[in-house]
């Protein structure tokens, strides 16, 4: 057996002789060899199994077996495929095979170095990966999706489990210095007292979300990526009716709802920008009884989750990227009029009607992995004022606790006719809350941006 043979020679003699394999065989069977390799690199555990048992034959074959392969694979087969044909140094995090990995959410290739998110932190990994298997990776994830040309500068792809992986390169990066983004979703245990534990809520909020929930309030979930936004949004939707109809409308297939909810009705789609704007009509003739919206970003996203929320619909839920809830519908209304036109007034108004509460959440600035919630508001609308208003039902107060206010409008209290029990019942938390902890400034906001008398000319509702 010969000694010394460094990892980088035994991957060139594997290599050398999967070349002979494929000089040896004709087009068909080298077709049918590329869409194995496409399959195997986008997570097809049939088609990795493939490749890792000729790895081991050749490994055998050539004598490599006593081969020192590099610390974060766990065997050397799986490490010759990885750098091979695989994800190469990333491929640990990609199928969490540290419990450290596991815990992570998203990685970076960023030239030659990787990062992974480590209990909120960016921290540097050991493995490099040099340009030339950087352009091999780019070049094997963008077979699955053959519409992709190679030159263009931004991609997004999509992996077999679930990992979204965003592409940065050519002109847009410096040289060298070309993107890799992965982010995963981690299967987290999605209870309040979870979050209570990880002290991103407080534990006396419990029983006022589950009221919550019960009544069937439309809810907004806010704050900018990383925050726990989408995670509360889902523990939400897990306390859900689960007998009730539900869809679940996203911009990417991240969030698995049929896991989550597993014995609950809810079908899901992938839609965003033009193809959202093609399936509204349809969705609107739909009859669920509740619709998610994750990452409302754009007009076909706002203006889909009025109509759907203007027929009557409750129990909708959503998330959008902001760290201002209080202009947030100010934004919406001027997405919405640029794209399709109308009265910013009118649609502000619109907003405050069909929404109720909106809660924001934030992530800790010393420790990115602690989330929290910041804050949360109500919707309010006085017809009889013409008058729109935001209260802040709740603030973090930055030193471990949360102060409360009591308060709901009537739109509120109409909602909740039906479950006159139900709505007693937040009544009096809401006024615990509120007694125990009281929120004593900044309780309720007229939001200037709205002006009747400038309803015919919404381009001048400035600030």
């Amino acid at each position: 057996m010969e000694k010394n043979i460094t990892f980088e020679e035994g991957c060139r003699r594997v290599e050398a002789v999967f070349e002979r394999d494929w000089k040896g065989t004709d087009e068909l069977a080298r077709m049918e060899r590329l869409e194995l390799e496409k399959r195997a690199i986008m997570g097809y555990e049939d088609a990795m199994n493939q490749y890792l048992e000729r790895i081991n034959e050749i490994i055998e074959e050539e004598n490599l077996d006593n081969v020192q392969f590099p610390q974060w694979y766990r065997n050397l087969s799986e490490a010759v495929f990885h750098e091979l044909y695989g994800l190469a140094g990333l491929a640990p995090w990609a199928y969490d095979q540290t419990e450290e990995y596991r815990r992570s959410s998203s990685a970076k290739i960023i030239g030659d170095r990787m990062y992974c998110l480590i209990e909120g932190t960016a921290v540097l990994q050991p493995q490099t990966i040099e340009r030339q298997r950087r352009e091999q990776l780019k070049r094997a994830l963008l077979l699955s999706t053959p519409g992709e040309r190679l030159e263009k500068g931004f991609h997004e792809i999509y992996m077999r489990n679930g990992i979204r992986i965003t592409i940065y390169s050519g002109d847009r990066t410096k040289d060298g210095q070309d993107v890799m983004v992965f982010r995963k979703y981690i299967l987290q245990e999605l209870t309040f007292e979870e979050m209570v534990r990880l002290g991103t809520i407080p534990e006396d909020a419990v029983p006022l979300f589950r009221v919550m929930i019960r009544l069937g309030f439309n809810v907004i979930f806010a704050g900018p990526v990383r925050s726990g936004k989408t995670t509360f949004m889902q523990i939400w939707q897990k306390h859900e009716n689960p007998s009730l109809e539900g869809l679940a409308i996203s911009t990417d297939p991240e969030t698995p709802w049929h896991e989550i909810m597993a014995e609950a009705p809810v079908m899901q789609l992938v839609a965003d920008g033009e193809q959202l704007e093609d399936i509204t009509r349809s969705l609107l003739r739909g009859d669920n009884d509740y619709v998610i919206l994750e990452e409302m970003r754009d007009a076909q996203a706002y203006r889909l989750a009025l109509e759907i929320t203007s027929t009557g619909t409750r129990r909708s839920k959503a998330t959008v990227h902001t760290g201002d809830p209080v202009m947030l519908p100010y934004t919406m209304a001027s997405k919405i009029r640029t794209k399709y036109g109308g009265d910013t007034q009118g649609i502000i108004l619109q907003i405050f009607r069909n929404f109720n509460y909106i809660l924001e959440f934030c992530s800790d600035e010393d420790n990115r992995g602690r989330k929290r919630l910041k804050s949360m508001w109500e919707y309010c609308y006085d017809a009889e004022k013409d008058r729109p208003a935001v209260y802040c039902i709740c603030r973090y107060d930055g030193s471990g606790s949360w102060k409360w206010q009591y308060h709901l409008g009537a739109d509120k209290v109409a909602a909740a006719a039906m479950r006159p029990e139900d709505f007693a019942e937040m009544e009096a938390i809401m006024k615990d809350l509120e007694r125990r902890n009281p929120l004593t400034e900044g309780r309720v906001i007229y939001p200037r941006y709205y002006k009747p008398a400038l309803a015919e000319n919404p381009q001048r509702c400035e600030l």
